[in-house]
């Protein structure tokens, strides 16, 4: 709810005013936030998704609309016996069409799949924020170079790296994820280490980043979650990922050994915090 502050008559407190609002023009006003808000879940996977749209779709989509009015322009030419050119217009408008359409259903499987990312990211992202209560600070959406950390958590049973695959399910079958511990056979597929692999390196890239910034080692475990999925562990495999359906993760964490002092705790998620920050500054 808004609420007027007292002595700035027409002023909002929580609302979208600026300076200019309060008399004071542009350039000499400047934003009260000191640092730019962290990350949201997704938000890397709906910056790709505008992207996109803007790149791939929107300047076709416009081109052929263009055409199509100079095609219909012609013909209310022909109409009124100016000097038309219609069929010409008209066939190029719908080369236009016919293209933006193409592009459109070639990019319909991508923008379907950064969609389902960005919505699964937004759920756990939504779930893991009750972590809080047991001690955990949570980060979503901790970018590095070329790639991003979907979540991080910090708290007493350490600090864990989180990646969220929402991948469709069969209709029919085999809708089971099985880990080895190296390797995930996803809806009855042959076993693949890719997403291993993927969610090793953000944890040993987060390892080396935190040491660097505090001068601690801190313990960096990899989690992947498959909302929606039941999740099949073999022996063993949980020793140095946690794959798991994301309602299965409180269990885990209340299982695990305390590793991390709470000053340890406010430690890195201080230094993290800063640097998400400092990247956010920068990028802007």
């Amino acid at each position: 709810m808004s609420e007027v502050v007292q002595g700035l008559p027409g002023s909002v407190k929580g609302g979208a005013e600026s300076g200019e609002g309060l008399g004071w023009p542009v350039s000499e006003s400047r934003s009260p936030l000191k640092d730019k808000p962290l990350r949201l879940p997704g938000q890397s996977v709906d910056e790709q998704r505008r992207k996109l749209i803007e790149n791939e779709f929107e300047i076709p989509v416009l081109v052929a609309l263009l055409l199509t009015l100079l095609a219909g322009f012609e013909w209310w030419r022909d109409h009124v016996a100016a000097p038309p050119a219609p069929r010409l217009m008209t066939a190029v408008a719908l080369v236009a069409v016919a293209a933006a359409a193409w592009r459109f259903h070639r990019l319909r499987p991508r923008l379907h799949a950064l969609r389902l990312a960005a919505e699964g990211e937004k759920a756990v992202g939504q779930y893991l924020e009750g972590l809080r209560v047991s001690g955990y600070r949570v980060f979503h959406d901790v970018v590095g170079i070329g790639f991003n950390v979907d979540h991080v958590l910090i708290g007493p049973a350490g600090v864990f790296t989180v990646e969220t695959k929402t991948w469709s399910k069969p209709r029919r079958g085999d809708a089971r994820v099985v880990f080895d511990g190296a390797r995930m056979a996803i809806g009855g597929r042959e076993p693949d280490d890719r997403v291993a692999v993927q969610a090793l390196a953000q944890a040993r890239w987060l390892r080396g980043l935190l040491a660097d910034s505090t001068g601690k080692r801190m313990p960096v475990r990899p989690i992947v979650l498959f909302p929606g999925w039941f999740v099949e562990q073999g022996p063993g495999a949980t020793r140095g990922i946690w794959v798991l359906e994301p309602k299965a993760l409180p269990a885990f964490l209340s299982k695990a050994p305390h590793v991390l002092a709470p000053e340890d705790v406010a430690l890195a998620s201080t230094h993290l915090s800063r640097m998400i920050r400092v990247q956010e500054r920068d990028a802007s």
